[in-house]
């Protein structure tokens, strides 16, 4: 009887599948629209639970990663960050005076002489001064050896460390980025340097840091092997400015930015003479194209075959 029964129902399907389509013929509608209501109330309630699941999952998710995110730094007002606005050079000076008696005992800026100093921050005598003050390795000599030189123009700002391994030894494993183009390398520029400078906190609740590790949300990991380099008072200014922790990583980062842009000013003075050459001109292709050209365009050229 089984057998019979499953023979009889192929048999139904073959016909069912074999049956032509009439067109207008009514085909079961199994919209949302059509369920009995228990069965919507039950679909909608399965919907709302599973998007609130996955939304928190998703925050949780999101929570979990978020201690591998380091805090973006603010938009600062600089004075030299508009479209025509020079950079402080009093500041830049103050700024080579915290690089010299801050920075350089950890951090290079191989790629700047003391030549670049003249007419920008300091006078050729004043640059002079500053670079025969340091003692150039060089060499060899006619013995073979190398020599220590008191430094010139053409030189470029000593490193602190003779290689890469020794910076390394000295700095707990860290290596010290070289400065020249810092503030180029950095995503936020200034800001992230000002920042990183200032933003030196007790670690939250819950966060342990190793020994001679700091934490500075601004990092990326929070966890930096840089003490904070500067405080309250830490020098005293030539030109008799406060030497608050504010003014200090302000100036820092105006030398910084001149270092990796030193064509800043340039190139903003080339761009408003441009500007005001585009002004001088425009008017003037706009009347050689508008009226000088209106004859030829708007002639016509006819073709008359010979007769």
């Amino acid at each position: 009887m089984a057998a019979l029964r499953a023979v009889v129902l192929a048999a139904r399907g073959k016909a069912l599948l074999k049956t032509p389509k009439t067109p207008g013929a009514p085909v079961a509608n199994l919209s949302f629209a059509s369920l009995p209501r228990n069965k919507k109330a039950a679909l909608t309630a399965l919907g709302v639970v599973t998007a609130g699941g996955a939304g928190l999952a998703l925050m949780l998710h999101q929570s979990v990663k978020a201690s591998d995110l380091e805090l973006h730094p603010p938009q600062y007002p600089w004075t030299h960050a508009g479209p025509l606005s020079s950079l402080d050079h009093a500041s830049v000076r103050r700024g080579y005076q915290v690089y010299k008696q801050v920075c350089s005992a950890c951090h290079s800026m191989e790629y700047l002489a003391f030549r670049n100093l003249v007419g920008v921050s300091h006078t050729e005598e004043e640059a002079k001064a500053i670079a025969e003050e340091e003692g150039i390795v060089d060499g060899p000599n006619e013995k073979g050896e190398m020599f220590t030189r008191p430094g010139k123009l053409s030189d470029y700002f000593p490193k602190p460390y003779a290689n890469d391994e020794a910076a390394r030894y000295a700095n707990n494993g860290a290596l010290p980025p070289d400065l020249s183009y810092i503030v180029n390398a950095r995503h936020g520029g200034e800001d992230y340097v000002f920042s990183l400078l200032t933003g030196y906190c007790e670690p939250p609740a819950g966060v342990t840091l190793r020994e001679e590790l700091y934490y500075n949300p601004y990092f990326p990991g929070q966890a930096i092997g840089m003490a904070p380099p500067i405080y309250n008072e830490i020098l005293e200014f030539d030109d008799g400015t406060p030497a608050t922790m504010s003014q200090v990583a302000k100036d820092v980062c105006t030398f910084l930015r001149w270092a990796a842009e030193p064509e800043h000013d340039q190139r903003k003075r080339m761009g408003l003479k441009l500007l005001l050459g585009s002004a001088v001109l425009m008017p003037l292709i706009y009347y050689m194209k508008r009226h000088r050209w209106s004859v030829l365009k708007s002639r016509k050229i006819a073709y008359r075959p010979p007769k």
